[in-house]
């Protein structure tokens, strides 16, 4: 057992700090959205969907968002043609749950583990904002793509992004580096 000291600590911290937020998060789903008609997404999917808009506006796209009547998610509208929704699994607080989780059960300082998961959660909010909205332009301009970004580009986008936080993270600050 104390050979894999390490293994279980990490694994405890991980999955302790992952159901923590997890919980918590949930939590909030629950008081802040309506899943019945009708339909109103959580706050911070809403406000993703907002800032997806103003991105796309920086770069003189005519966008919009506005709540779906017939689902729960928003749509994002470019030059008035229903490119792409927004729905809670796109809004990245499931993926910053990830990574927090991962930052905390690889603990540095304190102060270092709260600055990095801290900007770390910063800058993966701000990498999906632009991730949707480059998507929604894709999709406006190529629609025959629409699986193959979804589904295999823009996870690669986000996905990539959090595991090189990661590496920095346990290769610059963790207190587990070599």
């Amino acid at each position: 057992m104390k050979k894999h000291k390490n293994v279980v600590i990490f694994l405890i911290k991980f999955f302790a700090t992952y159901f923590i937020l997890f919980a918590i998060y949930s939590t909030y789903l629950q008081s802040s959205q309506q899943k019945v008609a009708p339909f109103k997404t959580a706050s911070i999917t809403t406000l993703v969907a907002d800032q997806t808009v103003n991105l796309l506006e920086f770069f003189n796209y005519d966008a919009g968002a506005y709540q779906h009547k017939e689902e729960l998610s928003v749509k994002l509208l470019i030059e008035g043609n229903y490119t792409a929704r927004v729905i809670e699994g796109c809004n990245s607080i499931s993926i910053i749950i990830l990574f927090i989780a991962f930052i905390i059960a690889f603990a540095g300082s304190l102060k270092a583990t709260i600055i990095y998961a801290f900007l770390g959660s910063v800058f993966i909010y701000g990498i999906n904002i632009a991730r949707i909205a480059f998507l929604a332009v894709m999709i406006y301009k190529y629609p025959n793509q629409q699986e193959f970004l979804h589904n295999l580009v823009f996870p690669a986008i986000i996905y990539g992004a959090v595991f090189l936080l990661w590496v920095i993270w346990v290769n610059k600050f963790s207190s587990y580096k070599k």
